[in-house]
C-alpha cells in the first residue's frame, strides 16, 4: 500500500521530471515545501522499491516503474476532475482541491468505473492528458499563447495552472477550451496581446498569455 505522503512525492516527480527522466532533490523540496533531508529519506525508500536510482549529490534517475507509479496517481486526480465537471456539474475552477482529496482512494476498481462512465476521456477539464492504466499519456504539440504571432489563429487547448482565480478570470473573459483565438496586436512595451474572442477584441496580459496553451488552427 502506498501512503498518502508517498503519493504526493510521486505526483511531484511526475510534474518535475525532464526529458532525461531525472529530477533533483532540491526541485522536489521546493515544490512540496519539504526540507531536503526529508526528501532524501523518502527517495532512499523509493530506491528500495526501484522507483528511482538514488546517488548522493546527483539528480535522481526515475525508473520506468517509478514513472508508471507517478502517472497512476495523476490519472486518479485527472479522472476525478473530469468526473466532477462532466457528471456533477462543477466548474473547472472548483475541482482541483476536491480531486486532491479523492486521488488518495486506493480502489483501482473505483477509478476504472469512473473512467468507463466518462467513456474513457483522454484529457481532463484543463486540457491535460489523462494517463491510461499503464501510465502512458498522449503527447501534445502545444505552445504558449505568448509565443504566437500577430495574425495567427489558434485553438485554446490547455492551461499551465489550475489556480481558482486564474480559471475564474478566464470564465469572465469567456475563454474556454476549444475556443478559437485570433491574435490582433502585441504591445511592444509589455507584450500584452489584443485578441479576438467571439468577435470581441480582448486585451490579455503576458502573465495570462504565458498560462494559456494553444495549437495552431487549421
Amino acid at each position: 500500500m502506498i501512503s498518502l505522503s508517498e503519493e504526493n512525492y510521486l505526483k511531484a516527480i511526475f510534474h518535475l521530471i525532464n526529458e532525461e527522466n531525472t529530477v533533483t532533490i532540491n526541485e522536489i523540496s521546493k515544490l512540496l515545501d519539504v526540507k531536503m533531508p526529508s526528501v532524501n529519506n523518502m527517495m532512499k525508500k523509493f530506491a528500495d522499491r526501484n522507483w528511482v536510482v538514488y546517488e548522493s549529490y546527483k539528480p535522481l534517475k526515475i525508473t520506468d516503474s517509478g514513472k508508471k507509479q507517478a502517472a497512476l496517481i495523476v490519472r486518479k486526480h485527472r479522472l476525478t476532475e473530469m468526473f466532477l465537471v462532466e457528471k456533477m456539474n462543477f466548474g473547472w475552477e472548483n475541482v482541483h482541491e476536491i480531486a486532491e482529496q479523492l486521488e488518495h482512494i486506493h480502489s483501482e476498481t473505483f477509478f476504472d468505473k469512473m473512467d468507463e462512465i466518462l467513456n474513457y476521456p483522454k484529457f481532463d477539464p484543463h486540457g491535460e492528458p489523462i494517463p491510461d492504466k499503464e501510465g502512458n499519456i498522449i503527447a501534445q504539440d502545444l505552445k504558449k499563447l505568448s509565443e504566437c504571432s500577430i495574425g495567427q489563429s489558434v485553438i485554446f487547448t490547455a492551461v499551465t495552472i489550475t489556480d481558482d482565480d486564474f480559471l475564474t478570470f478566464l470564465n469572465i473573459k469567456n475563454l474556454e477550451l476549444g475556443k478559437e483565438i485570433e491574435i490582433l496586436e502585441i504591445e511592444k512595451f509589455d507584450k500584452s496581446m489584443t485578441v479576438n474572442i467571439d468577435n470581441i477584441p480582448t486585451v490579455l496580459s503576458k502573465i495570462v498569455c504565458d498560462k494559456i496553451l494553444v495549437k495552431i488552427s487549421v
